[in-house]
Order: structure tokens, then C-alpha cells, then sequence
């Protein structure tokens, strides 16, 4: 059997071993941008709390400088590391944890990009973090639509079903928080450092 009479659907040992390399740097790009998403939170709190010096806040002339603004920066250098130095191997896992650092900084404060200021504490904000985890986590573990069978098939809508009944809940935890937590916020945020 020649080359192109190879069935689409039987993986080379090149295609597998991409396969791997993708979904082992989708693994550790979810994992960095959990670790910075929650360790950016709980500085904010404890420097808005007065725990950590106001001073860990980066201003510019009088402007406080957020930290979705080093996220930007970091995805810029990570991109054009991926387009100019072809980084492999360990350089690769390097650009990787750059990126995903630059993406949690940056969508940590989508809702403040998304609306042009605001409170730090905006919803939309763990709502894109939730959605862009989401996807690296589909990236990091999902197996190819064509490699299915049956199971994975029922699999699929029985986690639907559970997202569905997990959205709901999400919906009056939100709004639980929004009455409760969230006026706590602002006032943290209002009597903290700018």
C-alpha cells in the first residue's frame, strides 16, 4: 500500500507524536493560567485588604497600571517568539508558560477591557475565564470528533446535561454573590489603594 492509499483515519507514529505535544502544551498552558488566575486575585485582595504594600500596584505617573496591560505585553512577546524563533523542546514550554501567564493577566480583567473601565470585580470577567479555561481544557484532554465511538458519544451529552444543570446553578450562585460578596468587593476595592 502506497503512502496516499493510507486511510485517513490510521494516525502515523509523526501525527501521534504531534497529537501528544499538542495536548502536553495545552496541559500546561491550563495549569499556568489557573495558577496565575487565582494567585492575580488573591494579591489583589491582599493588597486592597492593606495585607501586601499599596506600592505592588504599578502606577505611571499617577495612572494605575493594571495588570491586563503586562498580560497584553506578555502575549505579544510570546507571539512573536512562536513566529520568529520556532522555539521546540523546553524553549517551547518556556513561550508556553509566558502565553498563558499574558492570557490570564489579560482576561482576569476582560470585563475592564470589555467595558472600558469599571470595577475590577466585574462578572464578565470570571466568565471569560471560565470559557477560555474551558477551551484548554477541550484542547488538553478532548480526543479527535472522528475517533469516537458510541461511548463517547453518550459521554458528551451526559456532560451537556450536567453543564446545562451546572449553568443554572451557577446563575443563582451568581446572583447569591452578587447580593452578598460583591458589595464587599467594592467597598475593598473603594477603600484600598488605586
Amino acid at each position: 500500500m502506497t503512502q496516499r492509499q493510507i486511510p485517513a483515519s490510521i494516525s502515523t507514529p509523526t501525527a501521534d507524536a504531534h497529537r501528544l505535544r499538542v495536548h502536553q502544551t495545552a496541559r500546561l498552558v491550563l495549569a499556568t493560567f489557573i495558577v496565575t488566575f487565582a494567585a492575580a486575585r488573591i494579591l489583589v485582595i491582599l493588597i486592597m485588604a492593606g495585607k501586601l504594600p499599596p506600592g505592588l500596584f504599578f502606577h505611571v505617573k499617577g495612572t494605575h497600571v493594571h495588570h491586563l496591560n503586562y498580560g497584553i505585553f506578555l502575549l505579544s512577546i510570546s507571539g512573536a517568539l512562536l513566529l520568529f524563533a520556532n522555539p521546540t523542546g523546553k524553549r517551547l514550554s518556556a513561550v508556553a508558560i509566558i502565553y498563558a501567564v499574558g492570557l490570564s493577566l489579560t482576561f482576569d480583567e476582560f470585563g475592564m477591557w470589555l467595558h472600558l473601565g469599571g470595577p475590577y470585580w466585574q462578572r464578565a470577567s470570571y466568565d471569560a475565564v471560565v470559557t477560555v479555561a474551558a477551551v484548554l481544557a477541550l484542547i488538553s484532554y478532548a480526543s479527535r470528533i472522528r475517533h469516537w465511538r458510541p461511548a463517547h458519544f453518550v459521554t458528551t451529552v451526559l456532560l451537556l446535561i450536567m453543564l446545562a444543570v451546572f449553568g443554572y446553578a451557577l446563575h443563582w450562585s451568581m446572583k447569591w454573590a452578587s447580593r452578598t460578596i460583591e458589595p464587599k468587593l467594592y467597598q475593598l476595592e473603594q477603600r484600598g489603594p488605586t
